[in-house]
């Protein structure tokens, strides 16, 4: 897993870096990393200026000192202007660029040669920086981003928090180069849409612990539970399945096709829409008499129930084997819950789970996924752009995310599923659940374009899954 940094752990890893390496310069490794990563950007653009953007701290500094350094990478003069958007910038840095030829300008002059550069360096703010631009900034940032000028940030876009993930009034970066760890910021939408693509430097500062991961590619084929010679249908896990209605039975259908190409041993159905679902996927066991559908090793639970019902649950919650809990089951839930089972609600059905304001929720998803996973005592898998796994402990991972596509109806009922799946099999419950979204954001992204749900899972989970090794 790649970890993901708070502003304070890059804080607390440079003040240890420089403790052990007094009079170190991390500043000009850093702003050749900029400069570098500036060059693919003028392409096309050689004729054209660089506007660098500069506060008053250290992040001016790494922008005007890659700033100094363009000439020489790119073997001609190139024309610079620099706006320190306050009294004072990085004395040095701004020295360096002087040195290069750069002028000096004020706030309409950067408003005016914005949207004819080149490339614009934000070198504003870093990770200490407020929410939002200051209004001058702000008419810049957007200027060059309505002309499409390219936009190198320094850390982090300008206007966004490093810890958070709200869009915030900021930079639209192009590239994002930062340095020693990602950031929540960089990777959690929809702040990080405002980031473009972010290249991480490594710069010789190792992070420190953190409690926040993302999944990887090595970490999918790792937690998948893949069979072997001597697997069965049993060994390979046994998902029990109580969702839908006689009225409503697309979620039952929608839950089966996630558990079974997911890679279900055996799928045991147990609700009222039996018929439809062995007419779909004849290989589901589904008895007649649904209190008695036989031995199941996780359950899946509430998608197409029509409102909270108790007593549906306790029949299941009675098997004491982890439990999948979506949509109505999420209203109904016990005072005490079996080990490693998993919450998946999106953002409104959190927000009913804590009673709160949905927009409480999308402001700070991680700590309300946090807070619902303590309180549960359950893991939670908060659905949405960024999927959230979180563990009661508040050890949380990010899925790696899917094209925009996804955010269909169904999708919820075919990764509740997934994970009933994967729980079933023995998978730990955190891993169940990021690698579950993760594989479904992968199968959208190997079939873009408006599929359904069910589509997705038939048609191209398996080969992602079959891919994995590779």
């Amino acid at each position: 897993m790649e970890p993901i940094a708070s502003a304070q752990s890059i804080r607390d890893a440079e003040a240890a870096w420089f403790a052990a390496h007094p009079g170190g310069d991390l500043m000009g490794v850093a702003a050749s990393a900029v400069a570098r990563a500036s060059i693919p950007l003028l392409a096309g653009r050689e004729h054209l200026g660089v506007l660098v953007v500069a506060g008053p701290g250290n992040n001016a500094g790494d922008a005007l000192f890659a700033a100094a350094e363009l000439p020489e990478l790119l073997g001609r003069p190139v024309p610079l202007w620099v706006w320190p958007i306050v009294d004072t910038t990085h004395a040095d840095g701004l020295a360096a660029a002087l040195d290069e030829g750069a002028v000096v300008v004020d706030a309409a002059g950067a408003l005016t040669l914005c949207t004819g550069a080149g490339l614009v360096i934000d070198g504003v703010s870093g990770l200490g920086g407020k929410p939002g631009l200051p209004d001058a900034v702000a008419a810049v940032a957007r200027a060059a981003h309505e002309a499409r000028v390219p936009v190198v940030a320094v850390d982090i876009p300008s206007g966004l928090v490093a810890d958070s993930c709200r869009a915030h009034d900021s930079f639209v970066a192009d590239v994002t180069v930062t340095f020693i760890a990602r950031k929540l910021a960089h990777v959690a939408e929809p702040a990080a849409s405002a980031c473009g693509r972010v290249e991480l430097v490594d710069i010789g500062v190792a992070p420190t612990p953190v409690d926040l991961w993302r999944v990887t590619g090595d970490d999918l084929r790792a937690w998948y539970p893949w069979p072997d010679a001597g697997s069965d249908k049993y060994s390979r896990g046994v998902v029990g399945v109580d969702t839908g209605t006689e009225t409503y039975p697309g979620a039952a259908l929608l839950g089966v096709s996630g558990a079974l190409h997911a890679g279900a041993g055996m799928v045991r159905y147990a609700g009222p829409a039996r018929d439809q679902v062995l007419r779909a996927f004849p290989s589901v066991v589904a008895p007649l008499d649904p209190t008695n559908p036989g031995r199941v090793q996780a359950w899946v639970c509430g998608s197409g129930w029509p409102s909270a019902d108790a007593e549906r649950l306790a029949r299941r919650v009675a098997d004491w084997v982890p439990l999948v809990l979506d949509a109505g089951a999420l209203g109904a839930l016990p005072d005490e819950l079996p080990s490693d089972s998993v919450l998946t609600p999106h953002a409104g059905e959190l927000a009913r789970l804590l009673g709160i304001e949905r927009a409480e929720v999308e402001d700070d998803p991680l700590t309300h996924a946090r807070r619902a996973a303590a309180d549960t005592g359950a893991c939670v898998l908060l659905k949405g752009a960024t999927q959230y796994a979180v563990a009661p402990d508040g050890t949380a991972i990010l899925a790696q995310p899917g094209p925009a596509w996804t955010a269909t109806a169904g999708s919820g009922d075919v990764l509740a599923g997934m994970v009933g799946t994967f729980l079933a099999a023995g998978v730990p419950t955190l891993w169940a659940a990021a690698l579950a979204a993760s594989l479904q954001a992968r199968a959208a992204a190997a079939m873009p374009g408006p599929h359904t749900p069910e589509e997705l899972a038939a048609h191209s989970l398996p080969s992602v899954i079959a891919s994995l090794p590779l």
